[in-house]
């Protein structure tokens, strides 16, 4: 199939994009690496009536440091550059798993985290680091927690005349990350990413929800005492059973309860070796 007629419109600014956001009342789609936005539109499951392209924007494939310390980058980053560069191992290491190449040579931040596939990768990331979202609207800008801006499958708080600027990550003094996809390039059946941040170890969970998942409960028992064995195991074992998966054509949600046992002890154990490096 071929795509619904629209308009087309390069923005020179972000404030360009807004406008034309905010006259669209609703009907308007910012393009960006378009790799989750082009096919919903050949298949015509989406027909905005204009396109909004951000990628001449100056500024926006940026990465520098925030203000609070956290690194800040921009919604135009493509995965690619993620995965080489080694200011944030984590994220770095999250991005090797997105896709094909090609995908990754097109794909960016602001648009995997504005799609909220609770699948994706980079997703999950942000919800284990607490990332802040830079969000900018006709009102201006405004930050939005990880944890509130994904709200459901494929939804986010996003209002119809906003769009991501930035995203602030904090950089974790240690980290793990564990996916189990049934092919190379495929989406992962369970994404497990964990992080130490301000001291505290966090955990999310992604493939498993309509949302990345905080599970409280492990988070917990990995407060109360350094990384060791038998810690692990009893996170681990929490983790598969705070969570609530489904059953689909591709996994039983028993399935998918054993690989986030698997996965969680693996990004932990992960975590543990940085922690013996460190120290």
């Amino acid at each position: 199939m071929k795509p619904a007629t629209f308009d087309y419109v390069r923005a020179e600014s972000i404030e360009h994009a807004v406008t034309h956001l905010a006259a669209a009342e609703g009907d308007g789609k910012i393009l960006a690496g378009g790799q989750s936005l082009m096919p919903v539109l050949a298949l015509r499951l989406a027909q905005p009536s204009i396109l909004i392209d951000i990628n001449r924007i100056p500024g926006l494939a940026s990465i520098s440091q925030a203000g609070t310390g956290d690194l800040r980058i921009g919604a135009l980053t493509r995965h690619r550059f993620l995965a080489g560069q080694h200011t944030h191992p984590l994220l770095a290491e999250a991005a090797r798993w997105i896709g094909h190449a090609a995908i990754r040579t097109r794909g960016t931040l602001g648009g995997s985290l504005a799609h909220a596939d609770p699948a994706a990768e980079l997703p999950v990331v942000a919800a284990a680091t607490s990332a802040a979202v830079l969000v900018t609207g006709p009102a201006g800008q405004r930050r939005v927690a990880a944890a509130d801006l994904f709200t459901g499958t494929l939804q986010t708080s996003l209002a119809d005349d906003e769009l991501i600027e930035a995203v602030d990550f904090p950089a974790p003094t240690r980290w793990g990350f564990a996916e189990f996809a049934r092919r190379h390039g495929d989406f992962g059946l369970v994404t497990v990413a964990t992080a130490e941040v301000g001291g505290r170890l966090q955990v999310a969970i992604g493939g498993v929800a309509g949302t990345p998942l905080r599970p409280a409960a492990t988070e917990e028992i990995l407060a109360a005492g350094p990384l060791s064995t038998s810690r692990i195991a009893a996170a681990a074992a929490a983790a598969a059973e705070e969570i609530q998966p489904a059953a689909d054509i591709h996994a039983t949600a028993g399935y998918r309860r054993q690989l986030t046992r698997v996965l969680l002890a693996r990004a932990l154990s992960q975590a543990a070796r940085g922690q013996r490096d460190a120290g």
